[in-house]
């Protein structure tokens, strides 16, 4: 996931919304081998460019901001995930 999110990166930018799908393949990839933490990190630069480009509203930027409440809670971040879960919800 890596090496294709590099190229695309490259090739179509930072915020074309392929590359934004590598990044965030990437970062279920390390949510699934439970890196929590770079998983979250990743999720949330998903959000900041989506929430940029797409709007706080559109289901991908939501969808990356559930992403990334899923990884702070299993973080133990209960609270913080909530926030973002309910963020999803409004």
């Amino acid at each position: 996931h890596r090496q294709c999110w590099e190229v695309q990166k490259k090739t179509l930018g930072e915020d074309h919304p392929e590359t934004l799908i590598s990044l965030n393949n990437m970062a279920v990839a390390l949510f699934r081998q439970g890196n929590y933490v770079q998983a979250e990190a990743l999720h949330r630069q998903c959000w900041e460019v989506r929430k940029k480009t797409l709007g706080e509203d559109h289901p991908e930027t939501l969808r990356s901001l559930n992403n990334m409440a899923n990884a702070l809670s299993s973080q133990g971040s209960y609270a913080q995930a909530e926030a973002l879960y309910r963020q999803c919800w409004e």
